[in-house]
């Protein structure tokens, strides 16, 4: 049940019972007074009932809503200034920050913007019963512009490797790091990718397709 129309004595009295039967809070609902009701005559005599129309907030509004107000929190507390606005559908919530001066979010090669994503993440998705949301926050476009990073350094690395015959190994990435990489050199034909280690030290690795390269695939 996603919405229910229900009468009552009062608008508020109406209200609570909307929220019993869709067992939800306030916050999690958006509600319409379709009729305010009157009282009538020594409250009996020509007294009209009040109606509401109660409606659920779907789940990815009412999480990109708590995504936003947990980050601007966040950020009122470490002293930071900055703008934070995003959209959602069924699957992911975006999150993009904005401001002057914001490499203490970023911090290095990201660290702190993904340290960010992750208590958002724990935050927002803590609540037993609903879907579960990919979070992404980015801060002045600075994943798009590792994303371009990353893909002009797997091309290179690819080269290389290609050249020389010789397997290439990256620094270690975190996972999504690591995925733009494998996805990068996926259509190339002379060479193959794959991880190594354990987090947080796992490492691409850019293997040439050569039989002068047999035992750096082992």
């Amino acid at each position: 049940m996603n919405s229910v129309e229900v009468v009552g004595r009062t608008v508020e009295e109406a209200v609570a019972e909307a929220l019993s039967k869709l067992q939800a809070s306030r916050d999690e609902v958006n509600i319409t007074v379709l009729d305010e009701g009157a009282k009538g005559l020594f409250g009996i005599i020509g007294s009209k009932q009040a109606k509401v129309l109660v409606e659920m907030i779907p789940t990815h509004e009412r999480k990109l809503a708590r995504t936003l107000a947990f980050l601007r929190e966040l950020l009122a507390k470490m002293g930071v200034e900055a703008e934070v606005n995003g959209t959602a559908d069924a699957e992911t919530i975006n999150v993009e920050i904005t401001g002057d001066d914001l490499g203490v979010l970023i911090g290095r090669r990201g660290q702190t913007l993904d340290a960010l994503q992750y208590l958002a993440g724990l935050s927002v998705n803590r609540q037993a019963g609903e879907d579960w949301h990919r979070i992404v926050i980015d801060v002045e476009g600075y994943r798009a512009r590792r994303t371009e990073t990353l893909q002009n350094l797997a091309q290179r690395l690819a080269a290389k490797a290609q050249a020389t015959g010789r397997r290439v190994i990256l620094d270690p990435m975190n996972a999504a790091e690591r995925r733009i990489v494998h996805q990068e050199l996926s259509e190339i034909d002379g060479v193959e990718t794959h991880s190594e280690g354990k987090e947080p030290y796992r490492k691409v690795v850019i293997v040439p397709k050569s039989k002068q390269n047999v035992e750096g695939r082992a």
